[in-house]
């Protein structure tokens, strides 16, 4: 999983990680930050397995799925982890590093980020989870929105019922519906195209 810094990256990976373990498999997470306070980027490797604990980073060219908060991730971690039975499930908007905004950087368009990802896994979904956070009033929600589509994807076998043990645990009690809100509408961006 992976994003820039401030869009929840660490937080969305604990909880799909808690998700994971309430179904009895052996989760170990690595985490690597770039400046995440200026933007930078934020990659969290979940490695999940049935019998035994793995190491916490994932070796290149073996992910299984991708799931990044920003569209130029995906391509990042693709660059590094990714083969051809990867699935990709990444959020369609952009933050623009300062080198972008400044001038001095190009940024790719969007269908130029879907035709590389599309060229280089063997599957992907494209879905707009920082609009969907916003009317939601924060935008940072759009991190439960893709869990809430990876859940969809059927992958990993993850479900609203774990989601909400693991947000009541770790949420306060005002918090709660609005993050389930924002699942169930993850969950319904991607229930038409898997």
């Amino acid at each position: 999983m992976g994003g820039v810094g401030g869009q929840g990256n660490v937080m969305a990976s604990r909880v799909l990680s808690n998700m994971l373990v309430r179904k009895g498999f052996q989760v170990t997470i690595g985490e690597t930050f770039g400046a995440s306070q200026r933007g930078g980027s934020v990659m969290s490797h979940i490695r999940v397995s049935t019998r035994s604990a793995w190491s916490p980073q994932i070796p290149k060219g073996r992910a299984d799925i991708v799931v990044a908060l920003e569209p130029i991730e995906a391509v990042r971690i693709l660059r590094n982890y990714g083969n051809s039975h990867v699935k990709v499930l990444a959020n369609t908007r952009p933050i623009y590093p300062v080198g972008v905004i400044s001038g001095e950087l190009d940024y790719p368009s969007l269908g130029e980020i879907e035709e590389f990802v599309n060229r280089v896994s063997l599957a992907s979904w494209f879905i707009d989870a920082t609009g969907e956070a916003m009317k939601l009033g924060n935008p940072v929600l759009a991190n439960i929105i893709m869990i809430g589509a990876l859940s969809r994807i059927e992958e990993l076998p993850l479900d609203r019922e774990d989601f909400s043990v693991v947000i009541g645990r770790s949420l306060p009690a005002g918090k709660q519906d609005l993050n389930l809100k924002a699942f169930d509408i993850g969950s319904s961006l991607l229930s038409s195209s898997c």
